[in-house]
């Protein structure tokens, strides 16, 4: 187990937060807004995968999803 220094308290909660939009059929746009704001570079390919998996997956896809990821790039 890491010590308290060691700890990486952002990407904790980042990794929470990303499992919890994966597992949400529409996630909060709270949630999102967050994961946003604590993303490094390297991190942002795995979110927009993360997004488009959730767009493909949806019938009437949510046009401010598509939107983010449009953002993002």
């Amino acid at each position: 187990m890491p010590s308290d220094n060691q700890f990486d308290t952002r990407r904790a909660l980042l990794g929470l937060l990303l499992r919890t939009v994966d597992d949400d059929l529409y996630p909060s746009t709270t949630m999102l807004d967050m994961i946003e704001q604590m993303l490094t570079p390297d991190e942002v390919p795995f979110y927009t995968r993360l997004l488009l998996r959730k767009i493909s997956a949806d019938r009437f896809p949510s046009m401010p999803m598509i939107a983010r990821v449009k953002a993002l790039t």
